[in-house]
């Protein structure tokens, strides 16, 4: 009686144990089921904000997990100040980074974005990129 409610427990020594001995078994069919965990094409959002209440389209485009470049090189000495506390703000709650690439221009990437910036200031300040405006 023990005997077969011991095998219908598999409580038997006498069964093999497969053992993973570290060798992949094949290739992975784990597909992402998220949107979050597929890769997209990166997009970088352009902003030029003109009044403080243009703040919340660069929140919404860093939340979305964009690439943003502020330019602020239009804007007074207290708009340019309380954009770039506000954007500093969101970035630091994605746990993202701002730069400051040139003169009144800023550069903010959301958590996990790796920036190669080689050469990309000097581009600025010599006006070869097109969206820098003199």
């Amino acid at each position: 009686m023990f005997e077969k409610i011991g095998s219908f427990f598999s409580l038997r020594d006498d069964e093999s144990e497969d053992v993973y001995d570290g060798e992949p078994l094949g290739p992975s069919r784990v597909v992402p089921l998220t949107k979050s965990s597929r890769r997209a094409a990166a997009e970088v959002g352009l902003f030029s904000p003109r009044s403080f209440a243009d703040v919340v389209e660069i929140a919404d485009a860093l939340r979305a997990r964009q690439v943003v470049i502020v330019n602020l090189q239009n804007a007074d000495r207290a708009l340019l100040q309380r954009v770039v506390d506000f954007t500093s703000g969101v970035a630091y709650t994605i746990d993202g980074k701002i730069q400051k690439l040139a003169e009144s221009i800023y550069l903010v990437v959301p958590a996990g974005v790796v920036v190669n910036a080689e050469g990309m200031r000097d581009a600025m300040m010599a006006g070869t990129l097109e969206f820098v405006t003199k």
